[in-house]
Order: C-alpha cells, then sequence, then structure tokens
C-alpha cells in the first residue's frame, strides 16, 4: 500500500528528481514507511510506501532481473502466491516476496491483459524501457484512486490530486465546468475533477503513452447477462462460498490486522467470516456519537457489541464528541477535493482510532450496492403499488407532500421527508425516479443557484443509466451505483480518510468475482417482496441472528443536519455569508439564503447541499486561496467562540 506518482516527458527531455521527491513529498501520508523512485530519460516513477507485505524486501520500484521492467504499485494483489507459482513454472525469477511484483512478470508473459488475471485493490504504472512505453491503471471498481494531469509537454499521474501541483507550472485553479455536477451529485464523478486540468482515471482503465502517442481504454465492464436457472438456495451457497474465499484472501498481511464493526449486516459478514479463518481473535473497531436524539440515531454500539461477543472479537469501541470545525479542513485537505457525504468525518475518526493497534483493516463497504441494501432500491416496488390507487388520491398526496416538513435527524420527522421524497418521484420514469433518490439538488435547483447556469455541461448519471443496459430496473440502478457513487464517493473517502492516518483499508465485499456473481443473479432474489437484501442475508442464515440480520439500516455518517442547525449554524451563516458568497461568484446569495432557511425551518432537508456549499468554501480557501489547512481552522474557530 502506498502512493505512486511519475511524468513522462513528450519533449523527451530527462524527468528531475527533484521534481518526482516533491511530488512524494506531499504525499507522505499514504507511505511513511519508505519511498522510491526510477528515472529513465523521459519518464519518472515513483512512489511513498505503507509496507504490508515482505516489510524488509518489498521496496518499490520494483525491475525484473534484466531491468527492463519496472514499477510502482498502489495496492494488494490478493492472488499473488497463486500466480507467483503459475510464473515460477514458467521460469521467471522473483527478487522480493512482495504480493506486487507479479505485475511485472504478468505483463512480459501476457501484455497488457494481464490486469485480467489481478485479483485484488490497485493503481500502477508499469515503465517498460524496451518499448519506452508507460502503461498506468486501476482495479475493476476503483477501489484505489488515480488522477491523471497532461498538457503539451507532459502526461503525469499520481494516487492523491495534490501530488500534481506540486509539479512546475502547475497551480490549483477551480474547474467550473464540474461545479453543477457536484451540486447536483455532492461529489465529482469521474473523469472529472474540481481541479482544472487534472481528471481521473476512470475505475478499470489502463492508458499507455508510447512515442508521445496516448492511448486509454477500459478493460473490464459488470457483466449484464443474468445467469438463469439457479434456485434461491444454489445462490445463497455460491455467494457464501465466493464471500467467504474474498475474506480469506484478504486476510493475507505481514502487520497487525482488523475490522470496522458497525453491527450492520456486511460488516458484521465480514467478521463472521474472518472469525472462521483465524486462529487468533479478531480485532473490531465501532464508533458512536454521543449527545441527544439527532446523535443517537447514529450511534450503533449495541449492535456491534453484540457481534462482537457473538464472535469473541477483541473489541475496542468510542464515543466521541467531534470537534468537526477542526476536522473539516484536515480532512477536506486530504480528500483533494470537496463532498457532501458525512461518511468522510466518521470514517477518518473509526480510522484514527483503529490505527492505534493496527495497520490493515477489513470494511464492508459495497454490500448494498451488490445486494441491494438501500431504500431507494424499493421506490419501483412501491411505486407500482402507487400507481392502483385512484388518480384523485395521488394528487391529494402530492400536493400534501409538497407541505410535509422533513428533517432526517428526528424519526418521525425522518419518516415523512422519506414520504415526501417518494411522493414527489412516484409518477417519473425508473430511470428518473432513481435520479431523484441520488441526486443533492436537482437540476433546476443547479440551474437556479448558479450565477452562470449555462456551466451545467455534463451528465454523469445519464452516461452511467445509458451504459447501464439492463432491462431490469434494480439491475439498472446497481450498475449506476457501480459507475458512479460507489467509485467517486464511498471508495474515494474510505481511500483517502484510512490513508490519512496510514491505514490500509480492504473492502472484500468488492471482490470483484463476488461482484460479477451478484450482476448475474435476478433482482427478484436480491430484493424480494420489499425486504433489502433477501438473497445475501439467506446465505448468512446459519451465521448471524435474526436480530442483526433483520435490524433497521443506519447509514455510516454524522448527524450533520442537526449541527447545522445548531452549534455549526454560526458557521455555515459565515462560510456563506453574502460577502463571502459574492467573492468567489459562483452562486446566487438569494438562493443560498432561501436553502439555509428552508432547512432551519424544516421545510426541506437541506444537510447534503448546505454541506456541499460549506465544504467547497473550505476547501477554496485551501486550495484556491493557498491557505495551510490549520490555519483555515484557527479561523473557523473564531466564527463559533
Amino acid at each position: 500500500m502506498c502512493g505512486i506518482h511519475g511524468i513522462y516527458r513528450f519533449d523527451g527531455l530527462s524527468v528531475e528528481p527533484g521534481t518526482l521527491t516533491a511530488m512524494g513529498d506531499r504525499t507522505r501520508h499514504r507511505g511513511p514507511d519508505d519511498e522510491g523512485s526510477h528515472l529513465d530519460g523521459p519518464c519518472g516513477i515513483g512512489m511513498r510506501r505503507l509496507s504490508i507485505i515482505d516489510l524488509a524486501g518489498g521496496h518499490q520500484p520494483l525491475s525484473n532481473v534484466d531491468e527492463t521492467l519496472w514499477l510502482v504499485c498502489n495496492g494488494e494483489i490478493y492472488n499473488f502466491r497463486e500466480l507467483r507459482q503459475e510464473l515460477q513454472g514458467k521460469g521467471y525469477h522473483f527478487k522480493t516476496g512482495s504480493d506486487c511484483e507479479v505485475l511485472l512478470h504478468l505483463y512480459d508473459a501476457e501484455g497488457d491483459d494481464f490486469v485480467l488475471r489481478l485479483n485484488g485493490m490497485f493503481d500502477f504504472a508499469l515503465w517498460d524501457a524496451r518499448r519506452r512505453r508507460l502503461l498506468i491503471g486501476r482495479d475493476r471498481l476503483g477501489v484505489k484512486p488515480l488522477y491523471v494531469l497532461q498538457d503539451s509537454r507532459r502526461l503525469a499521474f499520481a494516487t492523491e490530486a495534490k501530488a500534481l501541483l506540486g509539479l512546475p507550472g502547475v497551480s490549483a485553479e477551480l474547474d467550473r465546468g464540474v461545479i453543477a455536477d457536484y451540486l447536483h451529485l455532492g461529489y465529482v464523478a469521474a473523469p472529472g475533477c474540481i481541479f482544472k486540468g487534472i481528471r481521473k482515471l476512470p475505475p478499470a482503465t489502463l492508458l499507455a503513452v508510447e512515442s508521445g502517442q496516448v492511448r486509454e481504454w477500459r478493460y473490464w465492464r459488470l457483466p449484464e447477462r443474468l445467469t438463469q436457472g439457479l434456485s434461491e438456495g444454489e445462490w445463497a451457497g455460491r455467494v457464501r462460498s465466493q464471500l467467504e474465499e474474498s475474506v480469506r484472501m484478504q486476510m493475507v498481511s505481514d502487520v497487525p490486522i482488523g475490522a470496522f464493526l458497525s453491527g450492520g449486516v456486511d460488516s458484521s459478514a465480514v467478521v463472521a467470516c474472518m472469525a472462521r479463518h483465524s486462529e487468533q481473535p479478531i480485532r473490531t473497531y465501532a464508533i458512536g456519537f454521543a449527545g441527544g436524539e439527532a446523535e443517537a440515531l447514529y450511534n450503533e454500539l449495541p449492535y456491534a457489541r453484540r457481534v462482537a461477543e457473538l464472535f469473541s472479537t477483541r473489541h475496542r469501541e468510542i464515543l466521541v464528541r467531534p470537534d468537526v470545525v477542526a476536522l473539516l479542513p484536515k480532512l477536506l485537505w486530504h480528500m483533494d477535493e470537496p463532498l457532501s457525504d458525512t461518511a468522510f468525518i466518521t470514517t477518518f475518526l473509526v480510522s484514527e482510532f483503529a490505527r492505534q493497534d493496527v495497520k490493515v483493516i477489513l470494511s464492508g463497504v459495497g454490500g448494498d450496492e451488490l445486494f441491494g441494501g438501500y431504500r431507494r432500491y424499493l421506490g419501483g416496488h412501491y411505486a407500482r403499488r402507487y400507481s392502483r390507487l385512484p388518480e384523485w388520491l395521488r394528487r391529494s398526496a402530492s400536493f400534501a407532500a409538497g407541505r410535509l416538513p422533513a428533517d432526517r435527524h428526528t424519526g418521525f420527522l425522518n419518516t415523512l421527508r422519506l414520504a415526501k421524497g417518494f411522493l414527489a418521484s412516484a409518477e417519473m420514469t425508473a430511470d428518473e425516479r432513481y435520479r431523484s433518490y441520488l441526486q443533492v439538488l436537482d437540476r433546476q435547483g443547479v440551474a437556479a443557484l448558479l450565477l452562470e447556469p449555462g456551466a451545467v455541461a455534463t451528465d454523469p448519471l445519464a452516461r452511467a443509466f445509458a451504459a447501464a443496459g439492463n432491462e431490469d430496473e434494480l439491475n439498472r440502478m446497481f450498475a449506476v451505483d457501480a459507475e458512479t457513487q460507489l467509485p467517486d464517493d464511498l471508495l474515494l473517502l474510505t481511500d483517502k480518510m484510512s490513508m490519512a492516518v496510514s491505514l490500509e483499508c480492504r473492502v472484500p465485499l468488492l471482490d470483484h468475482e463476488l461482484v460479477e456473481l451478484a450482476a448475474g443473479m435476478p433482482a427478484q432474489i436480491k430484493v424480494r417482496d420489499g425486504r433489502l437484501k433477501h438473497l445475501f442475508k439467506a446465505s448468512l442464515a446459519d451465521l448471524l441472528p435474526d436480530d442483526i440480520l433483520n435490524r433497521k439500516k443506519r447509514g455510516f455518517g454524522t448527524p450533520m443536519g442537526a449541527w447545522l442547525k445548531r452549534e455549526l449554524a454560526p458557521l455555515l451563516r459565515r462560510l456563506l455569508a453574502a460577502e463571502v458568497v459574492s467573492t468567489r461568484g459562483l452562486f446566487r446569495q438569494s438562493m443560498v439564503e432561501q436553502l439555509i432557511s428552508d432547512h432551519e425551518a424544516n421545510r426541506i432537508d437541506g444537510t447534503d447541499i448546505l454541506l456541499a456549499l460549506m465544504n467547497l468554501e473550505i476547501w477554496s480557501r485551501i486550495y484556491l486561496d493557498r491557505r495551510d489547512p490549520s490555519d483555515v481552522a484557527d479561523e473557523l474557530k473564531g466564527y463559533v467562540a
């Protein structure tokens, strides 16, 4: 695990060693254990290493025996032992015990298709000195990020965008073309990036530079064909078997390992499987928020404790009252880009807590997308029932819904919020209904908020729906999530927040073989009669008790909406004050004021859009105004003193 970076110069000039060093210095947190680089004329590759496997011998860059191939790789290759044995049988000689060394020899043996043989999470750069060719790429699901900068002189890449800002002639500039998408979704979807001139390499993508020419292509997509003819029991058996294998493979480590445990189905399933494959008690970590009713909704510690006792784990938990004002600048610096998903705060806090004991952690991220765990997946199910009601009743319900209060942090008002969202979308097409569930602010609202509405140019969700290609409504939803929210929101924040404290986070539910299995599963057994994760729960019936399998779902976030009405209200008002909004020149102040007042009055639950606006301003002070995060934090503390 590490952070990688590098440069290919189109002008043929040699890469300066100091330039690579400066790039690596900006991502020292990703790899505090080691650093290295290889320069060969117009190409230079480098890394910062967090040592996980082959602690003594796994220094990077790695090379083959005759030093014609050079590699830096961030991540883990879980099937490296099997691949290593196969390659040794073909006569390849290994210099280290590193899992990443198999990439060099696989590439030599099979060319660019070698990535199809890898089971793992990774981004990599491989320099082929024989062909004077640079090859970079990402894993299938996009667990590991990779940013690219390309101009007339060079192509540069890095695991984190901030490393590219250290290049000569590069400065942090806002890409106004992605702001509309950011406000719409609450994150910047690939290939977009908040920094002008920088883009994300999409998941499952390779990019090659040879003879000054750049070629980029997708090497894997979710399968579209459903597997027919299997009984529910056969499906459950296959899922369980593949889950067990995925967890077993991802437990390989030469350093202490643990697991996040919320007490939800996904994290509990991972812990249960880990316990079956370990002779020692599993270390587990849970987090809860101290406070009133809003905080209690995010306190899942009793459920986590129940699972920990069931599997006799070495369980630790933490109850926090986070200093959000101090945290936000630091975390947004680590994120590179602003976002509205409050899970980045929780993920950082629990990662920081776990890092006291372990260097590797397993997470349950991805299970909801694979097996149908979100309430929004029931939209079509209830819309079909709703359509059978008399038209006059539907009109009356829609009229009343527009006047319902909304607040996700109180039980009753949250129920009204969900009802309001459903009734507003019930008459939409399936794709538009699902968009309404995913969006932070609808397109009309975005256009009204922006001073330059013409900036609404791209539509990541439309691209994802077009690529989904599956006529099954539920499986289309899963495919859209796999292309958008999963890699560009959940996996990105998981990577950035865990690596901020030098913690490697693995996601066994996103093993690509398990993902392919789930993609081929008919939707009606994933979600049956309004029961989310029906098949996945069936596969775990002998492993987890009913009170865990059938508990009410709660997201891994924070009570941010409540905080914005209470202790963070002065911060919100100061960050989005008229003079601040006017100086940035992006938004209509009247619309910003309307969003704040509507949120405070419970006319809307504006948590996500207000956090998106607030985080964009904090991010701008750090990156655009070139201020130290700690200085920004001190300023923000003055707002709430």
